[in-house]
């Protein structure tokens, strides 16, 4: 049996009878991890995180549009909530969002409102362009 390398996905499917994966322990975990090294650790990364959440959440402080219902000391640096001042625009919003790019916004079915989720592979930016795209979607909508 042959064993499929990361760089030999193309083979996928068409090795004998079996499909053959590359080793889900390799792509999982040693991958990540000697990325998370190369980006300088955790300690690099847990600034980079709060760096992108600090972004979003001062983005919608300062906001008389945008609201987030969750206290400071318990806000995530993952998933940031955050609502309209207007509810009726949420589909707005959402489908204008999709137009520019930014996917996934919409809230959790029990909350509502709308939720970035800001996880390792979300760059800095991309969380300055939804800042953008909501600072415009206010100019016009607010």
């Amino acid at each position: 049996m042959k064993i499929v390398l990361l760089e030999d996905v193309k083979n996928i499917g068409r090795i004998g009878d079996i499909a053959d994966v590359p080793n889900g322990y390799g792509r999982n975990f040693l991958i990540p991890r000697n990325e998370l090294r190369a980006n300088g650790g955790l300690e690099a990364m847990a600034a980079i995180n709060r760096r992108k959440a600090a972004t979003l959440y001062d983005a919608i402080e300062t906001s008389d549009f945008y609201s987030n219902p969750i206290a400071p000391a318990n806000r995530s640096l993952m998933n940031v909530p955050f609502v309209l001042a207007d509810e009726a625009l949420n589909d707005t919003f959402l489908g204008e969002a999709e137009a520019a790019g930014l996917l996934n916004l919409r809230g959790h079915r029990s909350v509502g409102g709308m939720r970035a989720s800001l996880y390792n592979a979300v760059g800095q930016q991309a969380v300055e362009a939804l800042v953008a795209f909501m600072g415009d979607f206010e100019q016009r909508h607010g």
